[in-house]
């Protein structure tokens, strides 16, 4: 069976089914349907705060989107980036968002699946040609800014990663224009969002 096939079977299965209560629409990589749960109220914030501050700076028929499907069949993925920057015309189709369009994607880390936006898709997003990928991390009160894809053991790789403290702002020097965000007062996890005893 070919990589496009799997997908395909994957995608239908994945269109006919509901997600159980407390998970979000699966994605599809590496040949699995990958189950998430539900983002927590200060994901969501963090999502809206972030998006409401690139809005202000983004030129003309770019926008920032949130929670878009965009997949690449030939590589087998399909990613909801939990925000996506691109024109209006590339929102524009009746399916999902060619990821080539895309010129930023960001996530907002979990606390049930971290491993998922800092290896998966730092892996997947390259592969389908998202040019910028921004990683925000309420757990810790982080941010990793990955750029310039290039090549590494054989596949598409950034070539470019900066990790540093909310407080510190992202600049994110695009085709399109350079974008700040101000992670000063991006929301942190609680102790009952980790699953920890407060």
């Amino acid at each position: 069976m070919t990589q496009r096939t799997l997908y395909r079977q994957l995608r239908d299965r994945r269109d006919r089914i509901t997600p159980p209560p407390g998970f979000a629409w699966p994605e599809i990589s590496n040949g699995q349907l990958v189950m998430m749960t539900n983002p927590r109220p200060r994901h969501q914030l963090t999502a809206k705060w972030v998006t409401r501050q690139l809005d202000d700076q983004l030129p003309d028929g770019i926008f920032a989107f949130e929670a878009t499907d965009t997949d690449d069949e030939a590589l087998g993925t399909l990613r909801i980036p939990d925000i996506l920057v691109c024109s209006r015309e590339a929102m524009e189709t009746d399916g999902p968002l060619d990821p080539r369009k895309i010129v930023l994607a960001t996530e907002v880390v979990s606390p049930s699946s971290p491993d998922n936006d800092y290896g998966n898709k730092t892996r997947d997003y390259p592969a389908m040609g998202i040019p910028h990928y921004l990683i925000l991390d309420p757990r810790d009160g982080t941010w990793t800014y990955q750029w310039e894809i290039g090549r590494a053991g054989g596949r598409p790789a950034y070539e470019n990663r900066l990790h540093l403290p909310y407080g510190k702002p992202v600049v994110i020097a695009t085709d399109l224009g350079t974008w700040t965000v101000d992670t000063t007062d991006l929301p942190r996890y609680s102790a009952k969002d980790m699953g920890l005893t407060p």
